[in-house]
Formats: structure tokens, sequence, C-alpha cells
């Protein structure tokens, strides 16, 4: 494993108790980083036994628990230097026009407002400090479509276009922003879809696995670094080899 040098910064790590997001919280306490993650799953909170993080329940989509979150991250941790927007949903399988409506306000509110409202309360401090790093993890569905996933595909799309507007606006600070697409991985967000719709996801990947969360975590690290001085609004392709642009 290449060291990543992230020593005396500090990160928040949305959804970060599980899949994609513990395995980031790892790779960052690997490289020196200390990690408040956020998520609402407070019993997974209760199992982590890692050293150097700060464990919050929250609920992204509702914005006052986002600012309470943030300022008792501040008591803390005296700065934020780092923010992973990772949370996020897969929701159930359907067909475009037969999608529950509740299912598909669910999946934009975690995977797309909860994005914007955790970059619209930590930006400004970010800004105050003249630095930060800002990974949004989206989708190759944000790029392709999935079929019977039209709005995870839709979300992950808006993710995209966030970051990019985002990005730019920032571009004349010294705070880089960016996204990820990976492909599926085998974490606990297969459990919300179907047995198909994995099997369909497997099919168009050419290197013909699912990727590996250490695999993931591992450019997430290099995109959160002040190495990572110049790239901004930019969008980092984990499919596997299924990507076209």
């Amino acid at each position: 494993m290449n060291k990543i040098d992230l020593t005396n910064k500090t990160a928040i790590v949305t959804g970060g108790a599980q899949g994609f997001g513990l395995a980031i919280t790892k790779r960052f306490i690997d490289s020196g980083c200390k990690v408040v993650i956020w998520d609402k799953d407070e019993k997974l909170l209760d199992t982590l036994k890692l050293k150097n993080i700060i464990k919050i329940k929250i609920d992204v989509t509702k914005y006052d628990e986002v600012e309470n979150a943030f300022k008792k991250t501040l008591k803390l941790s005296k700065s934020v230097d780092i923010l992973i927007n990772n949370a996020g949903i897969a929701g159930p399988s359907y067909k475009s026009w037969d999608y529950p409506i509740n299912d598909w306000q669910k999946v934009f509110d975690i995977d797309v407002t909860g994005v914007f409202y955790c970059c619209k309360v930590i930006v400004p401090h970010m800004i105050k400090n003249n630095y930060g790093r800002i990974v949004n993890i989206s989708s190759i569905a944000g790029k392709e479509g999935n079929p019977n996933a039209m709005p995870y595909s839709a979300a992950k799309a808006a993710v995209i276009a966030l970051t990019k507007s985002l990005g730019k606006e920032l571009a004349d600070k010294n705070i880089a922003v960016n996204s990820v697409t990976p492909a599926a991985a085998k974490t606990r967000i297969f459990d919300q879809i179907s047995q198909e719709h994995i099997d369909y996801m497997l099919s168009k990947i050419p290197r013909n696995r699912f990727i590996l969360v250490e695999e993931l975590a591992s450019l997430v690290a290099w995109m959160s670094s002040e190495e990572n001085s110049y790239t901004t609004g930019a969008v980092f392709d984990l499919s596997g080899g299924r990507a076209t642009y």
C-alpha cells in the first residue's frame, strides 16, 4: 500500500460506518488522519473500535442535524480539512414507470440533498481556512444510467453536476472538489437491489468482477491529499473498464 500523507488533517466521512465509507475511514487513519464519522446507524457506530475516530449519529437529510453535527465536530476538532460525501442508498429495483414515489424521494434526499447540505454547511469553514478537499462518491450509474434504477442513476448524475459546479465556484481557492464513479462493490447496498440487477451490473464490467472497497479508498486518499493541488471539478473513473467517457 502506497503511503498517502494526511498527517494533522481532519476528515468528515458521511456513511463512514460501513462499506466504502468504512474502507475510506481505515485508509485515512493509516495515513495519519483524524476521522469524524457521520452515520445514521447508531448500532454500527457502536461496534466501531477504531483509533483516532470521532463518531456522530446524524441524518444528512435533515439540515438542522447537519448544522448541529458540524458544530459538535468543531468542538472536538479545531478544523475540518476533508469532506467525503459518501452516505447513500441504492433504492429498490423497479421499472421507471412503476417506481414508488416515496422510494424516489428517499433516494434523492440521501444521495443528493444530503451532499448539498453537507457542502453548504462545511464549505464556508474551508473558505475561511483557505484549504479543503471534498470528494463526492457518485457511481458509474450516474454516467450511463442503469435500467430498473432510474432514481439512483439520476441522483448520482446530479452528484456529478453538483461537483462540477462547486469545483468551479471554489477554483480560485485552495479547495479541490472532485467526484469518483465506482462500479458496484459487494457491500450491504446489495441487500437493497435484486439479484437480476446485480447480475446486470457485473455483466457490464470488462474486468469481470466488482470493485474492492480498498481500491476506492486508495484513490480517495490521494484525491483528499495536498498532492491533489490542481485537479478540481473532475470525475475519476473506477468502473473496471465499463465507462466510455
